[in-house]
């Protein structure tokens, strides 16, 4: 038997801290059942259209298993690693890692990790952000306005955050994936000029995702605004990368492929940036093995198209038309599929197709073909006002959508009456 309390406070106290083990969440699926967003759903979760799998029954859930298994990670390691009981009292003991100063110290740790995911994942409404596409083109050229450039500096500085919260709560794919996101923003904040910093980022990422291990005094310095790099730093890496064996018992490897995919394609950017034309489509090339399982939907194909168009680039500047054309032509084919199917995602996938033709575009300009180049941008015009009305069309949907859902069930109230005769 336990002690008997000796006041009532303590009493008090001694019975906040038992669990009430009918109460708790299920306990996480086994490592080799956690299959994220690649296990598609048999009904569309989401409102709207485009979701249905060109190439298998099912719909993309949008990636909200993958984001789960992103941002839950940590917990589901404990929670396999210390079992339920040991979790969870720890975690209303308040003694699991969490930001405890600053104006997040009120925040509990889910809380916390809600704005962690917000930082990371949260649609912008600026015209930079709105296009899934992420195709590196340099639009640093010393000529944008002041709202532009404080733009950019914004969500770099969301990113380093970002990378801040993944440390102090411990998350490594989070902070891989922010190291992702710095790197990213460096490139459209600083252009060039911010290439190697991009690099160094990417890099990092790679390094947390991968089968070693990593620094995470490393990693910590680049959520400074201006990180001061210790070429003669020690480097002290001891904890286990994402597909590091002893990793692995604990967490499935899509998590660690996840961060990959996304590391990848920003190296390449970074590379692109730096000039080296060949490292960019071999780091390019390292993402296709982990896109092969995957399914065939918006989400996803815009991926496969950025990266298509991202070689297709590389073999533009280095004076090889054709070879960027086969690229182009296999994104366009891509996007072109969501088009012409009657189940496809038509707004990405004309999108997609865009993207391509422009890049096409281009590169024929530069290959001094500049009167083909002008006719595909034709074509890309015409494509573009149909991509408009699409989604103002969708727009449209949504809104009644949205109107019938507030009205539903109350049709005689004086509210219902005057949203429904708006």
């Amino acid at each position: 038997m336990g002690k008997k309390a000796k006041s009532t406070k303590g009493a008090q106290r001694a019975q906040a801290r038992k669990l009430d083990k009918a109460s708790l969440p299920p306990p996480p699926k086994a490592v080799d059942d956690e299959v994220g967003s690649a296990k598609l759903l048999d009904e569309p979760s989401l409102p709207g259209t485009g979701y249905k799998a060109l190439d298998q029954d099912g719909f993309d859930d949008g990636g909200v298993a993958d984001l789960t298994l992103v941002i839950d990670l940590e917990d589901s390691v404990l929670r396999r690693k210390r079992g339920d009981t040991d979790y969870f009292t720890a975690l209303k003991a308040d003694l699991l890692p969490r930001i405890n100063r600053g104006n997040m110290a009120h925040l509990t740790r889910r809380e916390q990790k809600i704005k962690l995911a917000k930082l990371l994942f949260s649609e912008e409404e600026h015209e930079e952000d709105k296009s899934p596409s992420e195709v590196w083109t340099d639009r640093v050229d010393g000529s944008e306005d002041a709202a532009t450039r404080k733009h950019r500096g914004e969500r770099l500085a969301q990113a380093r955050m970002a990378l801040t919260l993944s440390s102090l709560l411990r998350e490594p794919a989070c902070a891989s994936l922010s190291l992702s996101e710095i790197s990213k923003r460096r490139l459209a904040m600083y252009g060039k000029e911010g290439a190697e910093a991009a690099l160094r980022c990417a890099d990092k990422a790679i390094e947390i995702a991968g089968d070693g291990f990593w620094d995470g005094d490393e990693i910590e310095i680049e959520a400074e605004e201006n990180p001061a790099i210790n070429a003669k730093h020690e480097k002290n890496a001891t904890a286990p990368g994402l597909a590091n064996k002893e990793s692995l018992k604990l967490l499935p490897i899509r998590v660690s492929h996840l961060c990959l995919r996304s590391a990848y394609l920003h190296r390449g950017n970074a590379l692109a940036a730096l000039g080296r034309e060949d490292e960019a489509r071999e780091t390019y090339m390292k993402v296709f093995p982990m896109l092969e399982k995957e399914p065939r939907c918006g989400r996803l194909d815009w991926e496969r198209t950025s990266l298509y168009v991202n070689i297709g680039n590389t073999f533009s500047r280095q004076g090889d038309f054709a070879k960027a054309d086969e690229q182009y032509s296999i994104a366009e084919g891509l996007g072109r599929e969501h088009i012409e199917n009657a189940e496809g995602n038509k707004i990405d996938g004309m999108g997609m197709a865009i993207v391509a033709m422009r890049s096409r575009a281009f590169a024929l300009k530069k290959a001094g073909k500049e009167e083909d180049g002008k006719k595909v941008l034709r074509d890309v015009i015409e494509m573009q006002i149909k991509l408009n009305a699409e989604n103002e069309k969708k727009k449209a949907e949504e809104a009644a959508r949205l109107i019938a859902e507030a009205t539903e069930g109350a049709p005689e109230t004086a509210e219902g009456q005057a949203i429904a005769a708006a």
